[in-house]
């Protein structure tokens, strides 16, 4: 049921949508805990990152009309790769399962890409890291390292 006094609740609806030139502002803005500012980068930074990778798919977060986090992929469908490259949600958001739902909206949209049969991720091997919250959707560590992250896979067929 859509919220309608614009505060996100946990039934709100939750879509991701292309960041214009109207919403930049406000996605850069949103920001995670302080003590989980090393597990993510700002969003100015990853869309800049995106603005010069010909790979990169990004979107906001909504819940309902409020902007609640940003994600980004990497989508290189000539090489079969799909990588989550950034999760984000909002610090003022988190625990109302919107990172969750976005994930699945993620999940739903790779698997339309062509050849996909994995999307792969890292994470920050660290307490209060990512690591559970990516297990709950299928993730699995890989074993490998990547650039100091531990590297995981969720199998798609």
């Amino acid at each position: 049921m859509a919220n309608n006094n614009n505060t996100p609740t946990a039934e709100s609806v939750v879509t991701l949508r292309e960041i214009t030139a109207e919403t930049v502002r406000v996605i850069c803005k949103l920001s995670v805990d302080e003590n989980q500012k090393g597990f993510v980068a700002p969003n100015a930074v990853s869309i800049a990152q995106a603005y010069f990778t010909k790979q990169a798919w990004f979107r906001a977060i909504y819940a309902d009309e409020t902007p609640v986090g940003f994600v980004m992929l990497h989508d290189y469908p000539e090489k079969a790769e799909y990588f989550l490259w950034r999760l984000m949600i909002d610090a003022r958001y988190q625990g109302m399962a919107f990172g969750y739902r976005a994930m699945e909206s993620l999940i739903a949209h790779v698997r339309t890409r062509p050849n996909a049969t994995v999307l792969m991720t890292s994470v920050v091997p660290a307490a209060g890291g990512p690591q559970p919250f990516y297990e709950k959707l299928g993730f699995a560590l890989t074993g490998e390292i990547d650039d100091g992250e531990a590297v995981m896979r969720l199998l798609l067929t």
